[in-house]
């Protein structure tokens, strides 16, 4: 099965997210690759520790760009492995743009190559509704839209669920919204209005697991650890084990 994680904005906890999800079904044996298409690229400067001295060749963006196989990395956790991004992809989009041979196929088509080695696969995608998120919705086989509370980051739904019903009509008829994910939730009457208008409008969409506004996650990812390893008795830890619980048969 393969999951794209997706968010029209930054700053929601997408990587968040990501790093936490093909971490957590890692821990559980499960044999695990996390795809980073994000130019900025943190998902892969949390878990690959030499990450700056990697080459452009041996990131995503020779696969997009110049149509080779993934170049996949170990990572130090057991069962986890990675295709790590790069910085230069935030220029891809005009290239893409132009592009005439299977522009939106290119990670669907490296992938199919190594899919069978995998149990799940986590795709990581930019913040962005580009041909960069085209290629990772083409791939995936389910979405998991991240939302923070706000009234723009709401607002972002409309236009994401567009584009997933878009790459379903266009390139991939087998797709599917897993659901909306509400993280980095608090106490506030923002969030609590934010979480219940999300339900109130999407009521069979929004997963019941909620994820808090937690410190321990942003310290692991500066340990350059996922919140497992870091700390898996914190409450952003146990929140997860729960999403994971909900989302799969593992």
């Amino acid at each position: 099965m393969i999951y794209a994680v997706a968010s029209q904005k930054g700053g929601v906890g997408k990587t968040s997210t990501s790093i936490s999800l093909a971490a957590g079904v890692a821990h559980r044996g499960k044999k695990v690759l996390l795809v980073d298409i994000d130019s900025q690229a943190n998902s892969s400067k949390v878990l690959i520790k030499e990450y700056p001295s990697l080459k452009k060749e041996q990131t995503i963006y020779t696969t997009i760009l110049e149509l080779r196989p993934l170049p996949i990395h170990k990572t130090q956790l057991a069962n986890l492995d990675i295709v790590p991004s790069h910085i230069l992809l935030s220029n891809t989009d005009m290239e893409l743009t132009t592009a005439l041979n299977h522009r939106e196929e290119r990670l669907k088509k490296a992938l199919d190559l190594v899919r069978s080695q995998y149990e799940y696969i986590f795709i990581d995608c930019p913040p962005t509704l580009s041909w960069l998120t085209i290629n990772a919705m083409t791939a995936a086989d389910k979405v998991i839209v991240v939302v923070s509370p706000g009234y723009f980051e709401l607002d972002s739904i409309v236009q994401i669920s567009k584009t997933i019903t878009e790459v379903r009509e266009l390139f991939n008829p087998r797709l599917e919204l897993a659901g909306f994910l509400f993280t980095m939730s608090d106490s506030t009457v923002n969030s609590r209005t934010s979480l219940q208008l999300l339900r109130q409008t999407y009521t069979s969409s929004v997963f019941n697991t909620v994820i808090p506004r937690n410190t321990d996650l942003r310290d692991a990812h500066f340990q350059k650890q996922d919140i497992f390893s870091y700390n898996a008795a914190s409450a952003a830890a146990q929140a997860f084990e729960k999403f994971i619980k909900e989302l799969l048969p593992v």
